[in-house]
């Protein structure tokens, strides 16, 4: 043991010299391993980030919450020309769902409608995410306030103009003055703030803290049942430990007699469990994992070649030296370790600086973005890994080959 202790520290004073003696040559060889490392280790430090974030953000939802609409969330046997023909979610069969469904906690009602401008006085916000929702979402989303209230039944079912407005939308109208009791312009008409919510902070750039919920039978009034511009969505919450198919198929059941559809005929409508959107959300995550790792190869694979180049150019500087070492009775697997340890060490090395890269990165992105990058001590673990493996896999060749030279031509050579 104390033999390859001693060894591992001959080849690390070995690469260090390598270091020092040639470094334009070390460092060009090593740039290749320190930007597949960086490029590796960011995808899966972006993505696990990524992945926390989204898992954070939706934390509040019960992955057994089902959205009725005319779209799936995901891919479909039924074509696109087919499924543009299907009709809009009514209010009508919230109602009837409503009364209708049985093992349910929650059920509400959504209108996705594009951006629009909300101002205060001379202050004036932007592309603001316009959320027409009926009074149950507090529960569905599980919403938090910083100050105020989300409207109750009361006002939902009349279309008060009452507005619950986003922690960045509120701070750009308001500043740091008081928002509840305040009135804003939205659609050209005066809306009441009655609630502010918590800072969530974004997802892809986007979260409630952009966003404003109005009372949806005031958008209902406004633009009518049967705009096409609008998509509707109505939202079930089952309760704890219902069997989810069975549950999917009482609703199937009831909005197709409610609807009028004959047997033999396909449903106009699709039923997303949220769980299948998570699952659709880990499938892209998947993906991009190994995209990334896939175009980093190749940045390891030129690293490694440097790398390569490094230690058969090593060999040579050293023929001599090992010829003395194997006239001394220096093994053939000394001399091996020897120059595969030094592959290794400088491999690490730049591992190591692609590893602080990413921490730069990580603390620069997390300051400026407003989302928390993170590199784990797993990411670390496999940064470090796939350096010796890199180490490992390009000095291997040329260890083997200085392990095999003959002591006295090596002698002879290196004279």
């Amino acid at each position: 043991m104390l033999v390859y202790l001693r060894l591992l520290k001959e080849s690390f004073g070995f690469a260090m010299n390598a270091l020092r003696s040639n470094k334009l040559r070390t460092f060009l060889s090593l740039l290749g391993v320190t930007i597949g490392i960086f490029s590796i280790i960011a995808v899966l430090a972006a993505v696990d980030s990524l992945d926390k974030k989204i898992s954070k953000d939706l934390s509040s939802m019960d992955k057994n919450t089902i959205y009725l609409l005319k779209f799936p969330f995901g891919p479909s046997d039924i074509p696109q020309w087919k499924r543009e023909q299907f009709p809009n979610v009514k209010y009508s069969e919230y109602i009837y769902l409503k009364d209708a469904m049985t093992h349910t906690d929650e059920l509400g009602y959504r209108i996705f409608t594009r951006s629009e401008s909300i101002k205060y006085g001379s202050n004036i916000v932007s592309a603001v995410q316009i959320l027409p929702v009926s009074h149950e979402f507090i529960d569905i989303e599980g919403l938090k306030f910083e100050e105020g209230r989300f409207y109750n039944e009361s006002e939902a079912n009349s279309g008060a103009a009452v507005i619950v407005l986003g922690d960045d939308i509120a701070k750009s109208l308001f500043e740091d003055t008081e928002a509840i009791g305040k009135n804003v312009r939205l659609y050209g008409q005066r809306f009441t703030v009655i609630g502010v919510l918590k800072k969530e902070g974004s997802t892809f750039g986007g979260s409630n803290d952009s966003a404003a919920y109005i009372p949806v039978n005031f958008v209902r009034k406004l633009y009518g049942d049967n705009n096409p511009n609008l998509t509707n969505v109505i939202i079930f919450k089952p309760e704890k430990g219902v069997d989810i198919e069975e549950y999917k198929g009482e609703i199937s059941q009831k909005l197709r007699n409610f609807r009028g559809l004959k047997a033999g005929e396909i449903d106009d409508f699709f039923i997303n469990v949220f769980a299948g959107f998570l699952d659709f959300i880990d499938e892209i995550l998947g993906s991009l994992r190994i995209g990334g790792i896939f175009i980093s190869f190749f940045s390891f694979l030129v690293g490694g070649f440097g790398v390569a180049n490094i230690m058969f150019v090593s060999v040579k500087e050293r023929t001599n030296l090992i010829g003395i070492q194997k006239s001394l009775g220096a093994k053939n697997r000394f001399i091996l370790f020897q120059f595969l340890f030094e592959a290794i060490i400088l491999c690490v090395i730049g591992g190591l600086i692609g590893l602080f890269m990413v921490w730069i990165v990580s603390i620069v992105l997390t300051k400026a973005l407003d989302f928390e990058f993170i590199l784990s001590f797993w990411n670390i673990l496999i940064g470090s890994g796939l350096s010796i493996i890199v180490g490992v896999v390009s000095g291997i060749i040329p260890a083997i080959a200085a392990s095999k030279l003959d002591p006295v031509e090596a002698i002879r050579t290196g004279m």
